[in-house]
């Protein structure tokens, strides 16, 4: 995994501290403002319309055949992430952004308590996927949507990330928005700290000053979310003894 040394990269001018602080505070209404502008997207995104979807699509859970509404564990809402999956491939092949993403989702009592719950949909067999869930160590919700995909994603791509929300009123569900892509960062927190930081992600696509090291993206040297061959976050998994056999 590649680090920084002390020479590879430049730095911002030295300055005093009545100067950086006017330039913190310059700064700091444009973050204002960048935050006001969230709160106003989220408030029209609460102004959505929704979409009524089957609640009995079928689904696989630990206890064999469930659907899309036993998902919901009684809850009102339920946050879905679709994680792509490559079947029949080892641990060190599956995707590096549905890694990166699901490693950070840690903490769910949170979401809970606003009645909330978060699962994950993969997009592959049940057994084969579950046993990549619990090599990574994580313990949210686990379904594989194999066979319904095409039904619960409704025209979009089968195959790809995506964070679909969703709302039960009784027995009714419903879809109440959704994003891929880049949209997907809102499950990500290493990126927003980061970005707070004087070299930002250190990708090729950034816009930084000239001489800012930017080693890493879908073209550089290093993948965003993987090195040396696999996912980033496989390697402390490894090094803590945890076996990547996913049976295949």
């Amino acid at each position: 995994m590649r680090h920084l040394s002390e020479s590879d990269a430049a730095a911002p001018k030295v300055t005093d501290r009545a100067t950086f602080q006017a330039d913190v505070d310059a700064l700091r209404t444009r973050e204002k403002a960048h935050m006001r502008e969230g709160d106003d997207i989220a408030a029209a995104r609460r102004r959505l319309p929704m979409v009524a979807v089957d609640g009995r699509i079928p689904i696989v859970c630990s206890n064999g055949p469930t659907t899309l509404l036993d998902a919901f564990e009684g809850r009102r809402m339920l946050i879905a992430y679709y994680y792509m999956w490559f079947a029949g491939r080892p641990a060190a092949s599956q995707c590096q952004g549905c890694s990166w993403f699901t490693s950070q989702v840690r903490e769910l009592s949170y979401l809970h308590s606003r009645d909330v719950t978060y699962a994950t949909f993969c997009q592959g067999p049940y057994d084969e996927s579950v046993r990549y869930r619990d090599f990574m160590g994580w313990d949210m919700p686990w379904y594989s949507v194999t066979g319904s995909a095409d039904t619960l994603l409704a025209g979009r791509e089968v195959g790809s990330m995506y964070l679909v929300c969703y709302l039960r009123q009784g027995s009714e569900v419903f879809e109440t928005w959704w994003t891929t892509r880049r949209g997907v960062e809102a499950m990500d927190n290493s990126y927003r700290l980061l970005d707070l930081t004087v070299y930002g992600r250190q990708e090729e696509q950034e816009v930084s000053p000239p001489g800012w090291p930017q080693g890493w993206g879908e073209n550089a040297s290093v993948h965003p979310f993987r090195s040396d061959g696999r996912p980033i976050a496989q390697w402390q998994r490894l090094q803590a003894g945890f076996s990547d056999d996913l049976g295949n």
